[in-house]
């Protein structure tokens, strides 16, 4: 999860930066030899793929940091957090595909990097190819898995981490539903909340809020990626060349890169992404065949659908969108507490505009809430009105969700049916969906449909 520092890195190269001051950062990163002696390798295809890596390092973190972000216990010396970030040849999309850490797998035939014995290939899990063979056996398993070649490749650790969201000033995320994980110490209420590195650390290392376990994480992964996306590309960092050296000096002392990606690779990716936004970004986990895959010696792993995979990788290697379909015109939906169908609401008119209660009326039933269907006249108001039992707050706050800048209005005993009174100021009704429940068939979202609204 960590491998959303090196995006960051990426994203902050802007084209405002002189040569002069990318160099002398380039010089900082710490050097892999990812690609040494590689031989029947993938064919290139177009763009850019850069392998993200997460590794369990905590060499670094202080005494009180593992203590407040439970971190304790020793590291695994595996990847926790394997992506594959394509960067499309016009440079106008970023696709970040997860590839989960349990994947089964079998690893090329290579030397034990702590015994120095040589290996045939056999059965393993994913993030354990890091642990047997470092960075190279991590990339040639990947590229065996996914026949995509890797350009470059990018690892971060906690400490880079945490100091990449802390140097930003914070990364705001925003959750419909509470978030809590005994595990990490993640307790957020719904809504949005502004995280610094530690608490970060918690949301995107959590596994325990949900049944959905490692699925659920990596979608919280990705929602966070595209906050920090946007993070980078609305506080003015990307034009200010002397906080983007600060910056970046802050982050890039426990970042290691492949010799190639240097200097003229970061002005290159600057250039082409200062104006990028959430809504240039999508991402997806790699299609699950089965779950609880279970291999002796191994335990249970999780097997990808040989089908649906290939076309995945098969439009990365092409260079096409992840997505099936081109993105709907509009504002993108926003994810609420509770499934607008089941939330019933009775609108009345508090204007003097003939009609505007149907209107009001119908577009809460497009977007998914059960209206009466029979709008009446209400008193009048000059702010549209939530009126709500407080037993059914949850259910409130998706529906102002739905009507933003609308009051709240609590009415003990009012009952299950929420009351709208829809008042001068009211424009449109801003689209919602329900939360999604992790699937092994997991779906493909813009980053604009995952980062806050603001309307949260």
């Amino acid at each position: 999860m960590r491998a959303v520092t090196a995006l960051s890195v990426v994203v902050l190269a802007s084209a405002g930066i002189g040569h002069a001051v990318v160099t002398g950062l380039d010089s900082g990163i710490a050097r892999v030899d990812a690609f040494k002696d590689m031989k029947n390798r993938p064919r290139a295809g177009h763009g850019m793929n850069v392998l993200l890596v997460g590794t369990d390092g905590r060499d670094k973190i202080t005494e009180a940091e593992r203590r407040a972000y439970r971190l304790g216990g020793a590291p695994c010396h595996c990847t926790d957090t394997v992506m594959i970030v394509h960067i499309s040849e016009d440079r106008e999309r970023a696709s970040v595909v997860s590839l989960p850490r349990d994947s089964y797998t079998e690893v090329p035939e290579h030397i034990d990097q702590t015994t120095g014995e040589r290996h045939h290939s056999h059965p393993m899990k994913l993030n354990a190819a890091y642990a047997e063979g470092g960075p190279q056996l991590t990339v040639r398993t990947v590229e065996a898995m996914t026949h995509v070649k890797v350009d470059h490749y990018l690892e971060v650790d906690f400490t880079s981490f945490m100091k990449t969201v802390d140097v930003l000033g914070g990364v705001k995320i925003c959750t419909p539903s509470p978030l809590k994980d005994s595990y990490t110490g993640l307790d957020l209420a719904p809504g949005p909340h502004t995280l610094g590195g530690g608490q970060a650390l918690q949301y995107v290392r959590a596994r325990h809020v949900d049944g959905a376990s490692d699925l659920g994480r990596m979608q919280r992964q990705q929602r966070f990626m595209a906050a920090l996306i946007e993070r980078a590309t609305s506080s003015g960092v990307l034009f200010n060349p002397m906080r983007f050296r600060d910056v970046t000096r802050a982050v890039l002392g426990s970042v290691r890169a492949d010799n190639g990606f240097g200097a003229d690779e970061l002005l290159d990716l600057g250039r082409a992404m200062r104006n990028f936004s959430p809504s240039s970004s999508e991402f997806t986990t790699v299609p699950i065949g089965q779950m609880g895959y279970a291999v002796k010696g191994l335990g249970s792993t999780l097997k990808w659908d040989p089908v649906k995979s290939e076309q995945l990788f098969t439009n990365l290697r092409d260079d096409r969108p992840l997505a099936a379909h081109p993105p709907k015109k509009g504002p993108a939906a926003t994810t609420v507490e509770v499934d607008p169908h089941s939330v019933r609401v009775r609108v009345e008119n508090g204007t003097g505009t003939a009609g505007l209660g149907r209107k009001v009326d119908a577009a809460l039933a497009a977007t998914g809430f059960a209206t009466t269907r029979q709008p009446v006249t209400g008193h009048p108001v000059a702010r549209t009105v939530i009126s709500y039992d407080p037993r059914w707050d949850r259910s409130a706050r998706s529906l102002a969700t739905a009507l933003p800048g609308s009051e709240l209005r609590a009415v003990p005993g009012l009952g299950p049916i929420l009351r709208v009174t829809a008042g001068a100021d009211y424009k449109s009704v801003h689209p919602v969906r329900a939360p999604q429940i992790a699937e092994p068939d997991a779906p493909v979202v813009r980053g604009d449909e995952v980062v806050c609204s603001g309307r949260a």
